[in-house]
């Protein structure tokens, strides 16, 4: 339904979306995830026509967004992270608003909006104007807006930002529910989102695509990875050379000191190596004091932050 090919979007010198690739199937969510600023809503932008991309393409079911840019339009429902609502106007004239724009005919229209109601959830707030609805409330109403058409893809942008708890359930639970019919390409920045309603993510962080699958194959780029926290009584210096020395460390960081002459670290392993054993005797045979070792495997957060942030463990290349 969505085939995205060598995208890439500037804004002066910056590179806000960097040749990235990448697929969405019919009846399957799929989420951009990535923190803020990594290029998710501008990817949005660029596949609802809103704005051009300045390299690259994407066709929509089935139509190019630079020579179809109408046609591909038809075939979507767009929320952004702002809904574009007219506070002013009551939630059913609102839809019946939206119905008009979108060309359904005028003996479907009252089906339609009703269907919307029913869908979104919306029967006890039909008797309100929109700017006197709840941030959730007004969700739904984005929601309908989006979906009044009957489009075959959906495109939401942040549908949680700003919600409690229990809204952001019941909008996950909706999106769920339209995932089984529709394409769906939210982006969000909270791996619980993803994990509640994707089948799919594809990680972006400065523009690029630096992961993409399953919310299990993403965890399993952690697996054989620990994190180890350990705290040692012993020269500073020392310590840090025989760490940096060691075959199993990938990196480490100093921490906060518990208590003065202890000295904590969090250290990243390569995988597949017994490092707390070595790392046990490394203590040993320095005639050093061992307060802690303690082992973390990672995680889908770990394998995140991983690929997202600047200030990853300092590797021991740094050191050599």
């Amino acid at each position: 339904m969505i085939e995205v090919k060598n995208l890439t979007k500037r804004y002066g010198a910056t590179i806000a979306v960097n040749n990235i690739s990448f697929n969405a199937e019919a009846g399957e969510v799929v989420g951009l995830l990535g923190p803020n600023g990594a290029g998710k809503t501008t990817t949005m932008r660029i596949l609802t026509c809103y704005m051009p991309a300045d390299e690259g393409t994407a066709t929509v079911a089935g139509h190019d967004i630079h020579e179809n840019s109408v046609e591909v339009r038809k075939h979507i429902g767009y929320l952004p992270e702002n809904a574009p609502l007219y506070t002013d106007m009551g939630v059913v004239d609102y839809l019946n608003f939206v119905a008009e724009v979108r060309a359904i005919p005028r003996s479907d229209r009252n089906n339609k909006v009703r269907e919307m109601i029913e869908t979104c959830g919306l029967e006890k707030v039909l008797r309100k104007d929109i700017g006197e609805l709840s941030k959730g409330y007004r969700q739904r109403v984005g929601l309908a807006q989006a979906l009044i058409h009957d489009p075959a893809i959906l495109i939401l942008d942040e549908p949680t930002a700003g919600l409690d708890p229990n809204q952001i359930i019941e909008i996950r639970q909706l999106i769920k529910k339209l995932g089984a019919e529709k394409t769906v390409i939210l982006s969000t920045h909270i791996l619980p989102e993803v994990e509640a309603t994707c089948d799919r993510a594809v990680i972006i962080n400065d523009g690029v695509i630096v992961a993409s699958g399953t919310t299990d194959e993403l965890a399993s780029m952690g697996k054989g990875k620990e994190t180890i926290y350990i705290q040692i009584r012993g020269p500073q210096e020392d310590i840090e050379s025989r760490l940096a020395e060691m075959d199993q460390v990938a990196g480490f960081r100093k921490l906060n000191e518990p208590e003065s002459g202890l000295h904590r670290y969090e250290v990243n392993s390569h995988g597949n190596t017994n490092i707390t054993e070595a790392l046990f005797h490394m203590v040993v045979d320095s005639d050093w004091s061992l307060a802690e070792l303690r082992q973390v495997s990672a995680s889908l957060e770990d394998v995140f932050r991983q690929l997202t942030t600047s200030d990853a463990l300092a590797g021991k290349e740094e050191r050599e």
